[in-house]
């Protein structure tokens, strides 16, 4: 399953991070055209806010989810962990990633449906269904759990997840 399972997660970790950095070249160029309203044309763009408020949470979101995929998120090495015996430092680690997995998963669905309950609104300076806003936490906690699948799986197997940028 997982000879499969790295190349997918490895092509969307990939995309997910393509899309946060064109998210955050859109907060750029968004932030720049506001200051630039503001200063030079004096006439401050209205919805330019609420587009680069739109965007970090895009960005953060797939941006925690590749954190996850490719282990560069924060974490505390426990010297508890590191003098267990490799046999019981194996479970202690899947552990951790099955309580990742759970927390991915717990928050996509909430997300999801925080999401579905607010789609009819619209944000006010973009027209855009505030449902947008929470669809990102719902989509990266999808990720977090099949990426955190992903490495049980791999230390099940003894094998080793490597980095999608590689």
């Amino acid at each position: 399953m997982l000879r499969w399972l790295s190349p997918i997660n490895a092509w969307i970790s990939r995309l997910c991070m393509y899309v946060a950095v064109a998210g955050l070249l859109g907060i750029v160029g968004v932030v720049a055209y506001q200051v630039f309203g503001r200063y030079v044309l004096n006439d401050t763009p209205t919805w330019a806010e609420s587009l680069a408020l739109v965007l970090v949470l895009y960005v953060t979101m797939f941006g925690a989810a590749v954190g996850v995929r490719d282990a560069g998120h924060i974490g505390l090495e426990s010297v508890l962990v590191m003098v267990l015996p490799e046999r019981h430092r194996i479970w202690v680690e899947i552990l951790i990633h099955v309580l990742v997995a759970c927390f991915g998963l717990v928050m996509g669905w909430n997300a999801w449906l925080l999401a579905d309950s607010v789609m009819a609104y619209k944000i006010p300076t973009l027209g855009l269904p505030e449902g947008l806003n929470h669809l990102p936490l719902s989509i990266a906690g999808g990720l977090i759990g099949l990426f955190s699948l992903e490495h049980i799986l791999a230390l099940i197997a003894g094998e080793e997840v490597h980095p999608s940028w590689h």
